[in-house]
């Protein structure tokens, strides 16, 4: 297990320095001037030109990736091109709102899922199975930023019941963890649902019915565990959804997390900024990957790593 572990986190390096590459590349095809925009709309030619000889940008790409690329490997991310704040900095402050949303989120959508999930597959084709899959379909198929909006509009505007802009108290983050875990609380319970159904139909299950378990027993200790590997597996990925792809939610709600600095920076075409976003959310990625693959050794126990 630890040389497998070793092994993977030995396998970063060469993924994220084409992650870095790519994203290099793609940044600087984006429509606009980044020095125009620092140096502002009303700025003469002159000055533009300066902006962009302190930004480094009048360098060939080869050069300004080079820089870049022993830069990150210092440790050191740029600076912001709109804030002239450290890019670290900027992300450190905007990290923990995304974070909590994140889990919050990911915390009532795995719980809900699961139930509904599980419930669909015990009463297979039965109401509950229907309703279910109902919610289920409408979850997956509701967009997000419509979903936000008919939230607001219902328990803040008309309501009052929860405020619509900031992250200080507990009540900020209801709707907007509503919004962002609708989706993967559907997607659970459908991985979920199909993976009991396909548990509940193994030998084992109906050896342990035969010798008078009570269903209950039968589903949450023989039939859970076996059905979690799969699960377990979108879980992960859906976490890693949830932390890359909050932009809209937080866009809708205003939340200052990353999701919100990401948009900001695109619009103002603030390449360290850009670039070191990316670059976290691809660490995040495969960060997640491992722990689920590590997960899958504590769930089933016959699984091994080489």
């Amino acid at each position: 297990m630890l040389n497998y572990f070793l092994k993977r986190l030995m396998g970063l390096t060469p993924t994220l320095l084409i992650v870095a590459i790519l994203v290099f590349l793609f940044v600087h095809m984006l429509p606009g001037d980044p020095a125009r925009m620092a140096a502002g709309q009303d700025a003469d030619q002159a000055t533009v030109e300066l902006v962009r000889q302190e930004l480094g940008l009048d360098r060939p790409l080869p050069e300004q990736f080079v820089t870049y690329f022993k830069r990150v490997a210092q440790g050191d991310l740029g600076t912001s091109l709109r804030t002239r704040r450290p890019v670290s900095t900027e992300i450190a402050e905007r990290f923990m709102p995304t974070l909590l949303l994140t889990l919050t989120s990911m915390v009532w959508a795995v719980i809900f899922g699961m139930a509904v999930g599980i419930s669909s597959a015990v009463f297979r084709n039965q109401w509950p199975d229907r309703l279910g899959m109902t919610i289920a379909v409408s979850g997956i198929s509701f967009p997000a930023f419509a979903l936000g909006m008919l939230l607001m509009q219902v328990f803040s505007v008309k309501l009052g019941w929860f405020p619509t802009v900031g992250a200080d108290t507990w009540k900020h983050y209801v709707l907007p963890s509503i919004t962002l875990g609708a989706a993967v609380a559907a997607v659970m319970a459908r991985f979920t649902r199909a993976s009991f159904v396909e548990v509940i139909q193994e030998d084992f299950v109906r050896t342990a019915r035969a010798k008078g378990l009570k269903e209950r027993t039968v589903i949450f200790k023989h039939c859970l565990r076996n059905a979690l590997i799969p699960v377990v597996t979108m879980m992960g990925l859906q976490f890693g959804f949830l932390l890359g792809g909050s932009i809209v939610v937080e866009a809708v709600f205003n939340w200052p997390g990353l999701g919100r600095l990401l948009v900001d920076a695109v619009t103002m075409r603030d390449y360290p900024v850009i670039q070191a976003l990316v670059l976290l959310f691809s660490l995040e990625f495969i960060l997640i990957n491992l722990v689920v693959d590590v997960l899958y050794g504590y769930i089933n126990p016959t699984i091994r790593y080489k």
